[in-house]
């Protein structure tokens, strides 16, 4: 999976993207309210924020959204493409070549002023949960929490393994630290499912990925302790996750950022994120 797919490799700021908005803004806000429908994108196959048949954390915030605005929720989800710069292209401002047409909002995109200024069709905000690096270990194996310093606390996995999602910011972070001295036993997996399949089979001793993949991959399973990862050479390891809508969709933006900040303030966020399971972070 692609590590700038679902997050920015650069410093993240929970910044609103400025532009100028021509007349018609207000028009996109009020065909939805006459339609009576919200078409909200999603990322297929993404757990726990997003799953086949309408499930998942995102989804679940979508349709509170839309409750929020006093219509219906059409949560539609997309396979992630090569970098967020396409995932916004297909999912919010033009859609995809093959047919599948954007939606009025995207969920699950880092709310990060480089992110937007790079991409200008769109508007960025209303962050909802901060996500961040988590590390699962087999407490037989890893003892203690690995924390501070990279090359005082990763120096385990000299000897030992450890497994990451395929190009992901866990797997370039352990690749590139310690002058690459870990580069043999970073161990890839397709998904973090499959990583915690790893670990539960002695394959890996532990897994680093953000924390509420984590969370949901280890749900079940005994004998593994979850700490947070904090490495002084890791220079992002947490940022906000918000949505998207075509820039001059200001009243839709503000309609929506609105209704997002109704449910954080009455606990409806914290609640859809504690039954999945996964630790709700406010931004």
């Amino acid at each position: 999976m692609k590590s700038d797919r679902r997050l920015w490799l650069k410093a993240m700021a929970a910044l609103p993207m400025a532009a100028a908005l021509p007349a018609t803004a207000e028009d996109g806000l009020a065909l939805i309210r006459q339609r009576g429908r919200l078409r909200i994108a999603v990322y297929n196959d993404f757990p726990p924020y997003s799953m086949a048949g309408g499930k998942g954390i995102d989804a679940d915030i979508a349709r509170a959204i839309a409750a929020k605005l006093g219509v219906a929720a059409e949560v539609v989800g997309y396979n992630a493409d090569e970098d967020m710069n396409d995932d916004l292209r297909n999912m919010v401002w033009k859609g995809h070549y093959l047919g599948t047409q954007p939606s009025d909002v995207m969920m699950h995109v880092p709310v990060d002023e480089v992110l937007a200024r790079a991409n200008d069709k769109v508007r960025i905000f209303g962050p909802y949960h901060r996500e961040t690096l988590a590390m699962a270990r087999n407490p037989e194996r890893l003892p203690k929490p690995l924390v501070g310093s990279a090359a005082v606390s990763l120096e385990v996995f000299t000897r030992e393994k450890i497994g990451v999602e395929t190009a992901s910011l866990a797997d370039s972070f352990l690749l590139a630290v310690l002058n690459g001295r870990l580069r043999d036993n970073v161990v890839h997996f397709k998904t973090v499912a499959d990583a915690a399949k790893g670990l539960a089979e002695g394959k890996v001793a532990a897994v680093l990925a953000p924390r509420a993949e984590v969370e949901a991959a280890f749900k079940g399973l005994s004998n593994v302790a979850i700490d947070a990862a904090k490495f002084a050479e890791l220079s992002v390891d947490s940022w906000p996750l918000g949505m998207a809508v075509k820039v001059e969709e200001q009243a839709l933006a503000e309609a929506l950022g609105a209704a997002m900040a109704d449910l954080k303030r009455d606990g409806t966020i914290g609640e859809i994120f504690k039954r999945h399971g996964i630790t709700h972070q406010p931004t």
